[in-house]
């Protein structure tokens, strides 16, 4: 009996047997030579393959997109590894069945054997479920292994993940998907070897492109466009670049605002304004959008990059970034997303300065670093009885009594500088003025007051 039969003799179900099992189910690889993709880690003489092929499994977390692998790979496991194999999926599992699991691989151990748990959805199980798992992971009890959408970073307890291999999978490449598809064009056990395909490579290439990667959704594709057909088994097939476009349906965006892409996309958008690309930010904007997410968050990151990114090279990108901010408030979805196009494309053609950004990280090294510098008396307030007997005030000149609005004052007892301006937009003439206070506050002249 093998593995996936004694799964079943516990009530497991074995449905890539099923001849009418979905053919992504049915074209699961069942060896480590029929699984593609992932060689970063599966490639011959990579990690994850010498530790399997060793069967010197450990405890690992497996994490990427849908339609990559993980549960396949589990699966894989389950034919190589010399082990026991119970799964979970978190989704609809307890602390309950999940201890009765545990229960079962320590009889095991005390036997001698051993026993690898897959938990699939991890991120799905709360605190407390995680840390059932800690003891007997920690105790080597049984081999943990669980895949996962979320990164475990966000969504898995400290303690788990440092007792774990992650393993992070990729999207299939268009080469990985072609393969995938035409395997399953051609097996006859359990693909659709049972008529005679033949395959454009237009096709091919457009359900690699529509699939983002995901070989389960390019395998159901293929198969709705066989069996829909209308040919019988034995009969010949075409699958053409129209039925490819027929049997996909629109793409579906990978976008979650809760999970990486939400903040990937939103760093990707940021950078392309900084970077000063207006049709890359329009396209991670469009992404955003069209998945779904809140236009305020967006408009909020553009008020911020205003200042951070542009700062003082455009002063008006603030200004338009907050008003377009409130304008999104008041006038809502769909046609809040114009406003924030016109926001988005104004930004990215802005010069662009970070000097007041920097200028304030190192103003706060300096206070986090140094020494507490005190308020010099003449700056000190003045706005209470017994100020001028503490000497507060004292010696403090009024800049707008001297020519030009400026004196030559100490305003902190240091002569540290912050802020340094480029040259980029207006902050080319900040420059010059302040490179010219600068002088003149260098120079000690000495400035009389106006006659106004």
């Amino acid at each position: 009996m093998n593995l996936f039969e004694e799964a079943g003799a516990r009530g497991g179900a074995r449905d890539e047997t099923w001849p009418d099992a979905p053919l992504a189910h049915r074209m699961r690889p069942r060896t480590l030579d029929e699984f593609v993709g992932q060689r970063h880690f599966l490639g011959e003489g990579k990690l994850l393959r010498r530790m399997l092929l060793a069967d010197r499994i450990t405890s690992v977390i497996f994490y990427g997109p849908p339609g990559t692998g993980k549960t396949t790979l589990a699966h894989v496991i389950a034919h190589t590894t010399r082990a026991d194999f119970e799964q979970i999926n978190a989704a609809d599992s307890s602390v309950k069945e999940l201890r009765e699991k545990i229960g079962l691989a320590r009889e095991r151990r005390e036997r001698g054997g051993r026993t690898v748990i897959f938990v699939d959805e991890l991120h799905r199980f709360n605190r407390a479920q995680q840390d059932a798992l800690l003891p007997d992971v920690e105790s080597g009890t049984f081999i943990f292994v669980a895949a996962t959408t979320f990164n475990p970073f966000f969504a898995i307890n400290s303690p788990l993940i440092s007792r774990s291999q992650i393993f992070e999978f990729k999207p299939l490449t268009q080469d990985d998907i072609r393969a995938v598809l035409l395997r399953a064009a051609a097996d006859k056990e359990r693909g659709l070897g049972a008529w005679r395909i033949t395959i454009d490579d237009a096709a091919v290439a457009f359900l690699a492109e529509k699939s983002d990667g995901d070989a389960r959704r390019a395998l159901t594709a293929l198969e709705v466009g066989v069996l829909s057909c209308g040919a019988p088994p034995g009969g010949e097939v075409v699958y053409n670049l129209a039925m490819a476009e027929e049997s996909i349906q629109r793409k579906a965006l990978v976008y979650d605002r809760d999970e990486d892409e939400h903040y990937d996309t939103i760093s990707a958008f940021i950078k392309s304004i900084r970077g000063s690309d207006p049709d890359a930010a329009l396209y991670w904007l469009a992404k955003m959008l069209e998945g779904g997410e809140e236009p305020r968050f967006i408009a909020r990151r553009l008020v911020i990059l205003a200042s951070e990114d542009v700062g003082n090279a455009s002063p008006n990108g603030l200004v338009l970034a907050t008003s377009a901010m409130q304008a999104c408030e008041m006038v809502g979805m769909p046609e809040a997303r114009i406003i924030l196009a016109q926001a988005t494309t104004y930004l990215a053609c802005c010069p662009k300065s970070n000097a007041s950004y920097m200028g304030l990280e190192k103003a706060a090294e300096h206070v986090r670093s140094g020494r507490t510098l005190p308020v010099p008396d003449h700056l000190k307030s003045t706005g209470y009885k017994g100020a001028q007997r503490l000497g507060r005030g004292t010696g403090y000149k009024y800049a707008h009594d001297f020519d030009g609005h400026w004196v030559d004052q100490d305003y902190m007892p240091t002569s540290a500088v912050f802020y340094e301006p480029t040259d980029q937009g207006q902050e080319r003439a900040i420059k010059e003025r302040l490179d010219e206070w600068r002088r003149r506050r260098r120079g000690g002249e000495s400035k009389t007051p106006s006659a106004e």
